[in-house]
């Protein structure tokens, strides 16, 4: 009998020291921008709440967090907001040619274009980038009265500006509304006291993005992506690449993942379980931006607020429910 027992003691022994090694620390990799920040404070917490793991973060470029993940060691362990096609050199190589790196299966979408409040789709029937070049648009979209309308294409700097001063050029709508590359802070000050107005306004626009959540915002009806007819050139390959880009589609929608490196299937499986199940969507996001870029609240205050607001979406992601 005792040495039964003592065997049974060993045996749960045996058992803990494999739970515990099932539960390894999660490294989970930080990139710069506001939306992946929140998303890999939202990955933390719902390990270490949820899951009763460990984890840490460590901020990093794409391409240091996938060599990371590449590696297996444990160096870093999640991508939390990986943006498609923008990302494919790192999943061509890492995903679909090594095979040490898998994605979620759920996604959210993220998508750009040009903005205008609801009012002017409401009141001014404006849904479409082609409804902005007329002279109504023009009219309707001169918030400084010199005769001609204004749109917003991004910051100077910005590669998306470049792209937006091509469509703005090709689609027509320069004839009638000339662009504008102020600083972001600038223009979002403009924007305010337009809305506020019931102004003409119209801007270069993002999707998951705090906009969305601080005004009732629409984005503008574009022709279907059609990669032969999206031509833009950079000025660091074309001195020429104004006049040598053409565009007469609207971008390509973004599929953003999360990414964790194989190796969590067996060094923490419940992690890996949860991240490849993981499907926050483009709205919740943008909500959870507007909360701490405009609002000021704390990353880990708001996201603890919303995983206490949102258990039945978390209880799926862990397949609870």
């Amino acid at each position: 009998m005792k040495l039964t027992k003592v065997a049974l003691l060993c045996t749960a022994a045996v058992l803990a020291a494999g739970a515990v090694h099932a539960q390894e620390k999660v490294m989970i990799g930080e990139p710069s921008w506001p939306g992946a920040k929140i998303m890999a404070n939202l990955i933390g917490q719902v390990i270490e709440t949820r899951l009763g793991g460990e984890v840490g973060y460590a901020p990093g470029a794409n391409a240091v967090i996938f060599e990371a993940m590449d590696g297996g060691r444990g160096d870093i362990d999640v991508h939390p907001d990986v943006w498609l096609p923008n990302q494919s050199s790192f999943t061509d190589k890492f995903v679909d040619g090594a095979g040490t790196v898998s994605l979620s299966d759920g996604a959210y979408e993220g998508r750009s274009g040009f903005c205008v409040p609801n009012y002017m789709v409401e009141k001014h029937n404006i849904s479409s980038v082609f409804d902005l070049a007329t002279p109504e648009g023009q009219e309707l979209f001169d918030t400084n009265g010199d005769g001609k309308g204004e749109i917003w294409v991004g910051a100077s700097g910005w590669a998306s500006t470049n792209v937006h001063l091509v469509k703005s050029r090709d689609y027509g709508i320069d004839t009638f509304l000339e662009p504008t590359t102020e600083d972001e802070a600038v223009f979002y000050a403009r924007l305010k006291d337009a809305i506020a107005a019931e102004q003409g306004v119209v801007f270069y626009c993002y999707k998951p993005h705090y906009v969305h959540a601080l005004y009732p915002v629409t984005i503008l009806e574009e022709p279907e992506y059609d990669a032969a007819a999206y031509n833009i050139k950079t000025p660091d390959e074309d001195a020429n690449w104004f006049e040598n880009s053409s565009i007469m589609t609207g971008d390509e929608v973004k599929t953003v993942r999360v990414a964790h490196s194989n190796s969590l299937e067996e060094r923490n499986p419940a992690a890996a379980s949860f991240l490849t199940a993981i499907d926050m969507s483009a709205d919740e996001l943008s909500k959870l931006t507007y909360e701490v870029v405009v609002q000021g609240g704390e990353i880990e205050a708001v996201v603890s607020s919303w995983i206490a607001e949102n258990g039945d979406i978390v209880d799926g992601w862990l397949g609870l429910n």
